[in-house]
């Protein structure tokens, strides 16, 4: 089979093993599994010492491992545990209980201490929290298994096959106070930028009656430390806020609450007007903040540990403060001065910028945005809000510079803003292990005040002094397996560990991540954690390379290749691509200046393209084709070879999978199988357009003789057709010499004569597999079928173009000379089995074979 049948057997497995999902979906179907040699190894009678409802969740969860969630209902594994007693409690508590034990007095909010002694029936396991929430935080640690280099509490009483130290106690905090998860779900039960299916909060314009999923997510989040969440889009409906919507909204809290998952909400700055029905929403006028005060009030009486707003404003569309001539500082303050009485907290998106900006003009600049807005209001924040910034200075792209916000803002908390759903980086369909990016953000060093001042002590208070920090990651869950793909959870993992410690080491994060979601085989986890490693940079290579972003349709679906939408236009994100070189400058010297707004030390690295790193090359300058980077290699030449590299490396994804045959779970196996296969078929869709783009703008060969040279491909417009007509594709680089065919007829047919070697052949067929219709598909040699498959695939986009390029191959078929080789399509609906091209490839050359 080839890449539609390997989206039809992924939508069959989607459907056959979401089944149950949908129905009730639960945290274990992530990370939670809590497997068999780790049940074993703690004392089975367990106690909370206080009443409190996130102790009993911590005494919960410790049965659960052990397979017994009431006492008294031991399984036979219970039975076998150790003996002698478990304790969970408060320190304050435990102190009361165990005064002789080194209880530590100077326990950081949320952090844990894990205390054992003695042996046989007299071992005591101890796990304390500093408050109610780190006891919760201590248990999933202690149940946590190990990754190479994780905290020793992921050692103490693990058996085989995790190691055992000998570490007695362990004590953890975290690094940062904000550990916030967004879901920009709509009040219809859609998601903004979601890829796993429905809402599990929303629905019908009103909060579902089943917050079942609600509940198991807050497991899911408290398992590795995040403390808040907001739950609705940060384009926001004010109606979420009325007195209706609230008291639905207070039984989402309420599902989350038992689990130390405090509920925020995104509000849009317009609603005293358009819900309040004031005339005014200017955040200075005296009766919009008695409006927001009283609003508020209503919603503490009814959500009492509510965590506080997120706020869009004066960006994309959103109304703002500019309206009456206000800053972010005026609005912001608005908020938070309704909030501080109850405690909560204001998180004020940096994400403010023109989205009509004069492409002519060489200093507009979207990047510069955030840091012209913001560095001015510096120190005229209240205390209670938290400015959170994007990571990088444009829009979750593959590769950015860090967002040079962090150091602007010294008086001001930040929380930096990630995106776990992965908007730009192939919506999971595509395997793109993001941490490696969150690290290195994390680890940053800007140099401010000619100190050092990585990002990670910026969000920790340690630099400024602002402690209110720390990090934002757009989740973007669904009804479907929380993200769909199951490798894809590995971000929601690596985002919960990195906000709790950034210190820790992606690589140690994936081993611990596949553990516990895959298997405890030395083999198949190092084989996984090899393919996360490498997925960040295999994607940036087959999209785009040298700081260029991904190229994608920034104006469209933010998927497939689109090179021509992030150029002339209003949105700013250009690469000013022409016939002689690429690239944005954004030097001080002659372009946008953007480049002034880093410290002095990272400016001057920057505005020199000889010292500036060649994986933002593109990012800061723009440069001729035939300009060299570090490793001798000509700009063109990196554009080409990045691609092509990439994706042969994709297609190594499928080879390393298929060796884990029969040591992974079937369906899991299969499942991840089919989206390897697609993301390899998909990167050759990326690297055909990007090189044919680049290959026609500077009509510069490719040294390696790769691109424009596709010896065994057979274009359907050059074919014999019958009924398909040809059709100019757009964006033009999305199709094999930018043409392909349609039907509007019953059937059509399109028909070559193959006049190559007589051997043993692959065939792939590349397609366009469109919304609104199920085209169907025969390949016929001879007048004989060969294959069939039908276009039923779920991908972006109703016409022809990068979104729905989509392969299907054929393997190991007999051809002689004077074969005739014909595709047979029929139309259906608005889908009207739209063909680019065939290709007769060599059979140890073939794309992965479905």
């Amino acid at each position: 089979m080839g890449g539609k049948a390997q989206i039809s057997l992924y939508l069959f497995l989607v459907a056959v093993l979401s089944a149950a999902a949908l129905a009730a979906q639960t945290a274990d179907q992530a990370w939670l599994r809590y497997p068999s040699s780790a049940r074993t190894f703690f004392p089975r009678d367990i106690r909370a010492i206080g009443p409190g409802a996130l102790e009993q969740s911590a005494v919960q969860e410790l049965k659960r491992c052990l397979g017994s969630l009431a006492d008294g209902n031991l399984t036979a594994r219970a039975k076998e545990a150790v003996a002698g007693q478990t304790f969970v409690g408060t320190v304050a508590e435990i102190r009361k209980v165990y005064p002789q034990l080194p209880v530590p007095t100077d326990m950081e909010p949320d952090g844990y201490w894990i205390y054992r002694e003695g042996s046989g029936d007299q071992t005591l396991l101890v796990i304390a929290g500093a408050d109610e929430p780190g006891v919760l935080y201590g248990v999933f640690a202690f149940l946590r298994p190990p990754g190479n280099g994780s905290d020793s509490a992921n050692y103490i009483f693990h058996g085989p096959p995790f190691p055992t130290l000998p570490a007695d106690k362990v004590r953890s905090a975290p690094a940062f106070k904000i550990r916030w998860v967004d879901e920009w779900d709509n009040p219809d039960g859609s998601i903004e930028r979601g890829y796993a299916g429905r809402s599990i909060f929303f629905e019908g314009g009103n909060v579902r009656e089943d917050l079942a999923p609600v509940s198991e997510y807050g497991r899911l989040l408290a398992s590795i430390g995040i403390n808040g969440i907001n739950v609705n889009n940060v384009n926001a409906a004010p109606q979420l806020i009325d007195s209706t919507h609230l008291k639905q909204i207070a039984r989402i809290a309420d599902a989350l609450r038992p689990w130390g998952v405090h509920l925020a909400m995104s509000v849009a700055i317009a609603s005293p007007q358009t819900i309040g029905g004031l005339p005014t929403y200017d955040p200075l006028d005296p009766a919009v903040r008695a409006w927001w005060t009283a609003k508020v009030n209503e919603i503490y009486t009814l959500i009492p540990d509510f965590a506080g707003f997120t706020v869009k404003a004066d960006s994309e569309g959103q109304p703002g403060p500019s309206s009456f001539g206000r800053t972010p500082a005026d609005a912001a303050n608005t908020l938070a001065a309704a909030l501080a009485p109850h405690g909560g907290v204001v998180l004020y998106r940096a994400f403010v910028y023109n989205h009509h900006l004069d492409w002519h003009d060489p200093k507009a600049d979207r990047a510069r945005a955030a840091y012209d807005i913001f560095h001015p209001l510096d120190g005229q924040f209240a205390p209670n809000v938290i400015v959170q910034t994007k990571e990088g200075p444009i829009d979750f792209q593959a590769r950015e510079p860090v967002s040079p916000l962090f150091a602007g803002l010294q008086k001001t908390a930040q929380a930096m803003e990630v995106q776990i759903t992965q908007e730009y980086t192939g919506q999971q369909r595509h395997l793109v292990y993001l941490a490696p990016m969150w690290k290195q953000v994390l680890d940053f060093d800007l140099h401010a005040n000619n100190q050092s001042t990585p990002v990670k002590e910026i969000l920790a208070g340690k630099s400024f002094h602002q402690s209110l920090g720390g990090m934002v990651g757009v989740a973007g869950i669904g009804r479907d397996r929380w993200l769909s793909s199951p490798l894809a959870l590995a971000n929601l993992y690596a985002f919960g560990r990195l906000a709790w410690d950034p210190n820790l080491q992606p690589d140690s994060i994936a081993e611990e991540w596949a553990r516990q979601t895959i298997t405890t085989d030395r083999e198949v986890v190092g084989t996984v954690v090899m393919m996360l490693k490498r997925s960040l940079r295999n994607y940036e290579d087959y999209t785009g390379p040298l700081g260029l972003q991904t190229l994608t349709d920034i104006t469209g679906s933010h998927y497939g290749p689109n090179i021509e939408s992030s150029e002339r236009n209003g949105w700013g994100q250009w690469h000013d691509a022409d016939a002689k070189g690429v690239g944005k400058d954004r030097t001080v010297a002659t372009g946008s200046g953007y480049t002034a707004q880093y410290p002095p030390e990272l400016a001057k690295l920057y505005e020199d393209p000889a010292t500036t790193p060649d994986d933002l090359l593109l990012f800061f300058h723009h440069v001729p084709y035939t300009y060299k980077l570090h490793d001798g290699k000509t700009v063109i030449q990196h554009i080409y070879d990045s691609h092509y590299n990439g994706a042969a490396f994709a297609a190594g994804y499928v080879d390393q999978w298929t060796k884990l045959k029969g040591r992974v779970d079937a369906p899991l196996y299969d499942d991840v199988l089919a989206r390897l296969q697609y993301q390899a078929n998909h990167a050759i869709v990326w690297r055909d357009a990007i090189v044919q783009y680049f290959l026609k703008l500077s009509g510069i060969p490719d040294d390696q003789g790769h691109a424009g040279h596709y010896p065994g491909r057979l274009e359907a417009e050059d074919a014999r057709l019958n009924g398909y007509k040809i059709i100019d594709v757009t964006p033009w680089e999305d199709a094999s010499g930018g043409k392909a065919v349609t039907c509007s007829e019953k059937v059509c047919s399109a028909e070559w004569t193959y006049t190559g070697q007589p051997g043993r052949y692959s065939f792939a067929v590349q397609y366009f597999d469109l919304q609104g219709g199920i085209g169907h598909y025969t390949l016929k040699i001879n007048g004989q079928p060969a294959a069939t498959w039908d276009g039923n695939a779920d991908l972006p986009s109703k016409h022809p173009n990068g979104d729905n390029s989509t392969r299907y191959t054929v393997p190991n078929v007999g051809l002689k000379p004077g074969d005739i080789l014909q595709i047979e399509g029929t139309p259906d609906g608005q889908d009207p089995a739209a063909l680019d091209y065939i290709e007769v490839l060599p059979v140890h050359e073939a794309a992965p074979v479905i």
